[in-house]
């Protein structure tokens, strides 16, 4: 007939390490669901800031395109994007406004000879050689000026998303760095309630099955 002193014994061994088994899995559980809701969070962050980032870049895309184009339409009226662009951007001008204003100021230019009675003057006749080259070029430089203020937002909107663009891989790097710790700590935490486990455990089952056998 068995003992019932050695059964109850051979019970509470069993109990006692089938609650640490169950305590250690749970203490492995809980480390495991914390690991991964930090991993949750640090994804969210990371998706959250590159939406922002690319609701920013959306935002000055447009400006970034202007600057493109007139810093193109500087280089072309500079002459360096060739001979021929560079004929073709200012015949742009010549058959634009410059020639209402052309028109407009020799007809003053004469008027005013007509009155003081200089029409017949080499003064005259000169002035007006050189007023359609000069007002073209003053058309250039006032052109390119216009096209500098677009160059200049173009490349202060580039240089933002650029920036935005670095602090954004800081950001993002920062969270996987953060994940990659979670994950380490976590493996440590494994290792370590399986250390403890069995530091705890088998001594107590080795004592309890010693008990049960002598």
């Amino acid at each position: 007939m068995p003992d019932p002193v050695t059964g109850l014994a051979a019970a509470s061994a069993v109990g006692s390490i089938g609650g640490g088994l169950i305590g250690a899995d749970a203490q492995s559980d809980a480390s495991s669901a914390a690991t991964a809701a930090q991993e949750r969070a640090a994804m969210m962050s990371v998706e959250e800031q590159r939406r922002q980032f690319d609701a920013m870049q959306a935002l000055l895309k447009p400006y970034t395109e202007a600057g493109v184009g007139s810093l193109t339409a500087q280089q072309q009226l500079l002459g360096l994007a060739g001979p021929e662009a560079q004929a073709a951007a200012i015949q742009g001008l010549e058959t634009g406004q410059y020639q209402e204003l052309a028109q407009q100021g020799e007809n003053a230019m004469l008027q005013q000879a007509a009155a003081t009675g200089g029409m017949r003057g080499g003064n005259i006749q000169g002035a007006l050689a050189q007023y359609r080259p000069q007002l073209l070029n003053s058309l250039i430089q006032q052109q390119f000026s216009n096209l500098g203020g677009l160059t200049q937002i173009g490349q202060a909107s580039a240089a933002g998303v650029g920036a935005a663009g670095m602090n954004l891989a800081e950001q993002i790097g920062q969270q996987y760095s953060n994940m990659g710790t979670a994950q380490a700590q976590n493996a440590l935490t494994q290792g370590q309630i399986k250390s403890d486990m069995y530091s705890n455990l088998l001594p107590s089952a080795i004592g309890s099955i010693g008990g049960l056998l002598f």
